[in-house]
């Protein structure tokens, strides 16, 4: 009796259905008594129903959340107007507005270049002015939103802008919100992206300023700087 029913329980555990993605198998060993009242091992098979995958609140394509995350884009390579005014770093660590770091812009005001203005593009690849293919398609994204406040508060920021690349390989839109006035606290921006054609983006982010709203140049953070849906 007690061979036919571990032949039994074998023969059921092989014609098991297989079991749908949300549900997983494990074995345990119990204890079963046959018809004598013999007690011996045997290995039962459980199923057990699993939680599906909670999904991502917020879907995001990030440009930079802090220096070395892996799912940044683009990069801070397009330097723009008197580029000798210019020092970046990516790896701030004054008060980021998350994680560990933030990105700190400083411009001197003093134009090396008798430009007048000062200008970062971020690009794809790095230093790509449309002369190579590079561009992303972010066709799924309704805005680009990012933190930004001022060392001291007042700095003015002429745009902040999405796209604008030229050249043979050339952003397919562009769009900017401008003369933004900073805080020396953090504070969200949002670029909207409604109805823009987003198919190739190399240009993904950009910020222009000028000598004569910042006469004496200016510090300024930005950090969390990403595309939503």
């Amino acid at each position: 009796m007690k061979r036919l029913f571990l032949l039994l329980l074998a023969m059921t555990i092989a014609i098991m259905p297989v079991i749908a993605q949300d549900a997983a198998v494990v074995a345990e060993d119990v204890l079963a008594t046959d018809d004598a009242g013999d007690v011996y091992e045997v290995e039962e098979v459980i199923q057990l129903e699993l939680e599906p995958a909670e999904e991502d609140e917020v879907e995001v394509f990030n440009i930079y959340t802090e220096k070395w995350a892996t799912d940044n884009h683009y990069a801070p390579s397009g330097w723009m107007g008197d580029y000798g005014d210019i020092q970046i770093d990516d790896n701030c660590r004054l008060n980021p507005h998350e994680s560990k770091t933030c990105l700190k812009v400083k411009y001197s005001g003093k134009k090396s270049q008798n430009a007048g203005w000062i200008g970062i593009f971020w690009q794809n690849p790095p230093n790509n002015w449309g002369d190579q293919m590079g561009g992303y398609d972010l066709s799924d994204y309704s805005k680009l939103t990012f933190w930004a406040r001022g060392d001291k508060g007042g700095e003015v920021i002429a745009e902040f802008k999405v796209g604008g690349i030229g050249g043979m390989y050339s952003d397919s839109d562009s769009t900017a919100i401008s003369q933004l006035v900073l805080t020396p606290e953090w504070k969200q921006y949002e670029i909207d992206l409604t109805d823009l054609d987003l198919s190739y983006i190399s240009g993904g982010f950009c910020f222009t300023a000028s000598s004569t709203d910042n006469p004496e140049g200016f510090v300024i953070y930005l950090d969390d700087i990403r595309y939503e849906k």
